[in-house]
């Protein structure tokens, strides 16, 4: 091989009028010719010599054009379906399993489905000006698997997920009129890179078959561009150019590179041109540091400036062009932590697990991703995380554009390390992923992709990252997401730092210990010796939004929705489905709240990635966004909301615990987790204390200050007497720095309360023995306080009652606890007048989700109504209580599935919540309307 490279300055020759005019593609987009190839038989019989019997249109998917078959309980599904399997056996769902009425509750349903070879075939017509022209075939993201076809000619087979589909024709095309026939194959054969990987789910996208995005014939001369890598030297002022040159001419040539640097968003001239005279003979790169100028402008989130690099090699042969849009930045680990061009970073980030009902597949536009990353950005979000999948380039567009920093991964998730051919195929689709988008300064991370397994898995990942860190230096790499840590690694994404993980159930953070926000992960974070991105915080589900279901117009129907409203109807609780979801949505956003601000607490933690900020609509259905599988609001939370614990700026207040006597004094330590563009100067940070109708009880300034970029930097203490306070009541401790604020629930009770008069008029009791029933019968009033445990299991007492809203989801976790969404309740209720409450769960209702069980009412009349009511898991819709009351015999019963004896003495919320039923038991208020007899309260007891 032959090449050589000088340095010259200059300008090239201008284009001749005649290349000027040349078309140089051919959108191969609209009607294509279309057979189903069920029986995998078109190699065998030649199809690609054959007209096809069909028609669709492209870009597209079968399902958007109705082929393929109908939905029944024998459709072969991409995807685990863990306890879902229950669906084929459960009775509960025999109807939904019925021809006419198949239903799933495990995912959404598409229109059409089908899994195996499809073939679609066009004529094309090339031009006389092609002739002696590089031709190649662009197919922007095709599903998945293609062999290509011209005429009678096979050209080849390609697999990559994440990347187009590129072949070499200008062997095959010459000009005139020629049949392009494409096999597409969406199974998974002998590449397996997991059936639950995003990339091909059911779970998420659908394992669809077609193509989507550009399809298009595109030439150049036969001296042109392979590619072109940029490598920003932001200390340096210089961007290194490094490419690959091919010639297909079958001569050595000569020719020039022309290289110049625009500005993107500015009319500004560009920077000056670098020219280099090259000759090569059939294959050769070059090298060439360009410069900036003295100050180029950087790019991050807060300043996401561009630069287009243009490129224009010219030779007898013509000129191959290329535009490459690029930033000005440098992405590293500093010590615990990222520093883009030096100033740490803290990834507040979200996943995004290709969820797009309406089509099933990601979208190719630019404009849509910037409406779903603007939306993540207006959360106070700045990473988003690309789940065992690789987005279009339209989304690394909208991306650099708007500042988001992303993750990108191979494609998989699956088991690795074992031989197999998944291993091979991972190398080469994360270097075609590299090649194709590894020039947008948005992409700053990438991973094998998620969760490996195979006993060989970490072995196999250290080798792959230290190729890729070698290959390529302009983003950082880990393992995969999830584990394992490797001492290679540039970060470490692992879930160690979440307040609830898997298997956790009643025994975790948010569960097991009282409220306080003083818990973080600095342990996990001093043990770990790189920076430390929690992998896949929160999983707080919420109650479905029925009303969203008529958003669902494309190939993607919410069946499983149909199912759970259904349900809900037929346990009367229809009417309360907006409650549900409002209620539950409250406590799912103190959930996020609680995760996210322990991540802030935790000095020099790296950052979090949350799943999700809007729903995940496979794996059971698990609803656990805020914002729906659109990315809409559900109507529970606002952005603003959100960003006030999440944003570059976030106060945080440690206290030791939020439940108060007013004997005591409240006290907080204040601090800030500050990751702006630059320091706070000169800022005076305040705090106020205030009641339900936002009057002031107590306020205050820390000292002026100078708030530097990074977290654990401390304002100062708080500390109030609560004495002046003789009635029970909530208050909202708030702090603010400059223009950013966070709040914080606090309750205070009296440490002791008025006594209660008439208090020998009614008795409370913890068991229901027969001289309570007794005096039931005879008009006694009773407050029946049951231990846990002492409902029957098909009564509420096999329901796991947690603080928390649910993780994940029952199904796909196979049952782990807590059972519940929270309570529904009338804050205006006589009998919680002394506990103040708002309709859902806060922090005060803590203590008793932690010392109760739930209470099935289903055998009983539908009108019977409860105090407190219980959010059941959305697959159950049973009609739970908390608190309920009734007639019983001539007296009344308020059953209480709280625990309000044991341990009292360190319980002040229980001992609030027991006097205030007490109050309302001797009152005229206490006037139950629906009539049930003992042995229908005893059927709900275990004794």
């Amino acid at each position: 091989m032959e090449f050589k490279v000088i340095m010259l300055s200059g300008l090239l020759f201008a284009l001749c009028s005649c290349e000027d005019a040349q078309i140089k593609e051919l959108d191969l987009s609209g009607e294509w010719q279309f057979q189903i190839d069920s029986l995998d038989q078109g190699i065998s019989e030649q199809w690609f010599v054959n007209n096809l019997n069909d028609v669709i249109e492209l870009p597209g998917s079968m399902a958007e054009n109705g082929k393929g078959d109908e939905i029944t309980v024998n459709t072969h599904w991409t995807g685990s379906m863990w306890n879902d399997s229950l669906w084929y056996k459960d009775p509960k769902y025999a109807k939904y399993r019925e021809p006419g009425n198949v239903k799933v509750s495990f995912w959404l349903s598409p229109d059409k489905v089908y899994t195996g070879p499809a073939w679609y075939q066009k004529k094309v017509t090339i031009p006389t000006i092609w002739e002696n022209q590089y031709i190649s075939l662009e197919l922007e993201r095709p599903h998945w698997e293609t062999t290509l076809w011209v005429d009678d000619k096979e050209v080849g087979t390609q697999h990559s997920l994440g990347t187009p589909h590129n072949y070499r024709l200008d062997k095959y095309l010459k000009p005139g009129e020629h049949t392009i026939t494409l096999r597409i194959d969406n199974r998974v054969k002998d590449i397996d890179p997991g059936v639950d990987a995003h990339s091909i789910s059911d779970n998420t996208q659908t394992n669809w078959n077609g193509i989507v995005g550009d399809i298009k014939l595109i030439t150049s001369p036969l001296f042109t561009f392979k590619d072109v890598k940029l490598y920003p030297d932001v200390n340096n002022n210089l961007v290194g150019v490094k490419g690959t040159i091919v010639n297909f001419s079958g001569n050595t040539q000569k020719g020039e590179i022309v290289l110049q640097a625009k500005q993107v968003a500015s009319g500004a001239n560009g920077l000056q041109e670098v020219v280099h005279q090259i000759e090569i003979d059939q294959y050769g790169k070059f090298e060439i540091d360009y410069p900036m100028g003295d100050s180029p402008l950087l790019w991050d989130e807060f300043n996401p400036n561009l630069y287009k690099m243009q490129l224009r090699l010219k030779s007898d042969l013509g000129i191959s062009e290329k535009e490459i849009t690029f930033g000005m930045r440098d992405f590293k680990v500093d010590g615990k932590r990222f520093a883009i061009n030096g100033r740490p970073v803290y990834l507040r980030g979200t996943l995004e697990c290709s969820i797009f009902p309406l089509t099933g597949y990601p979208p190719t536009d630019v404009e849509e991703w910037k409406r779903i990353l603007r939306t993540i950005q207006n959360h106070g979000l700045n990473h988003m995380r690309f789940h065992s999948y690789c987005p279009p380039e339209a989304a690394f567009q909208a991306a650099d554009e708007l500042g988001v920093y992303i993750q990108v991964e191979a494609s998989a998730w699956a088991t690795i390390g074992d031989g197999k051919p998944i291993d091979d195929w991972l190398y080469k689709e994360a270097e075609d992923i590299i090649d194709t988008y590894g020039n947008h300064p948005s992409f700053v991370m990438m991973a094998y992709g998620n969760e490996p397994s195979g006993k060989n898995h970490a072995k196999y990942l250290e080798k792959f990252v230290s190729h890729f860190k070698d290959l390529d230096s302009r983003r950082l790499y880990t393992s995969a997401a999830g584990w394992p840590l490797l001492d290679n690694l540039d970060y470490y994404n692992h879930k160690g730092p979440r307040i609830q993980g898997w298997a956790q159930e009643l025994n975790s953070v948010i569960n097991a210990e009282p409220p306080q926000t003083e818990f973080d992960y600095r342990k996990l974070i001093e043990e770990t010796p790189m920076p430390y991105v929690s992998h896949e915080m929160g999983q707080w589900c919420v109650y479905p939004n029925f009303k969203e279901m008529s958003k669902y117009t494309g190939v993607l129907k919410p069946k499983n929705f149909e199912i759970f409203k259904e349900t809900l109807n037929e346990n009367h609780l229809g009417h309360l489905a907006d409650s549900l979801l409002l209620a539950s949505g409250k406590l799912q956003v103190l959930c996020y709240k609680a995760d996210i601000e322990a991540g802030l607490r935790t000095k020099d933690m790296a950052g979090f990635q949350l799943l999700d900020l809007h729903d995940f609509p496979g794996q059971g259905t698990a609803l656990i966004g805020v914002l729906d599988a659109f990315w809409e609001e559900k109507g529970y939370v606002t952005p603003s909301e959100f960003r006030e614990f999440n944003s570059e700026t976030v106060p945080l207040a440690r206290l030791a615990k939020r439940i108060f006597l007013n004997n005591e004094t409240l006290k907080a330590s204040v601090e800030v987790a500050h990751y702006g563009e630059k320091p706070i100067h000169n800022v005076t940070p305040t705090w106020e204390l205030t009641d339900k109708t936002e009057n002031s009880f107590a306020k205050g300034e820390f000292s002026k200050t100078t708030i530097p970029v990074g977290n654990g930097f401390s304002l100062g203490e708080i500390s109030v007497k609560l004495d002046s306070l003789l009635t029970p009541q909530k208050l909202v401790l708030t702090v603010y720095v400059g223009e950013y604020k966070n709040s914080w629930d606090v309750w205070v009770y009296p440490s002791e309360n008025e006594p209660i008069k008439s208090s020998d008029n009614f008795r409370v009791v913890q068991k229901l023995d027969p001289r309570t029933l007794d005096y039931l019968n005879n008009g006694g009033n009773v407050l029946l306080t049951i231990t846990k445990g002492d409902i029957k299991a098909d009564k509420g007492g096999d329901i796991g009652v947690g603080f928390s809203s649910i993780f994940w989801n029952t199904s796909w976790t196979k049952g782990q606890k807590p059972h519940t969404l929270g309570i529904l309740t009338n804050p205006s209720h006589p009998a919680l007048a002394e506990f103040p409450t708002e309709y859902h769960s806060n922090w005060q209702w803590w203590d008793a989700m932690s010392h109760s069980n739930a209470i099935v009412l289903d055998d009983f009349s539908s009108d019977l109504h409860p105090i407190v009511r219980v959010i059941d898991d959305w697959f159950e819709n049973r009609r739970t209580a908390l608190l309920f009351e009734a007639k019983v015999g001539k007296g009344k019963l308020l059953f209480s599935g709280v625990d309000l004896h044991s341990s009292m003495e360190d319980r002040p919320e229980a001992r609030q919540l027991l006097y205030s039923l007490k109050r309302y038991i001797v009152s005229s208020q206490f006037n139950p309307k629906i009539q049930l007899k003992p042995r229908e309260i005893k059927s709900l007891l275990k004794y």
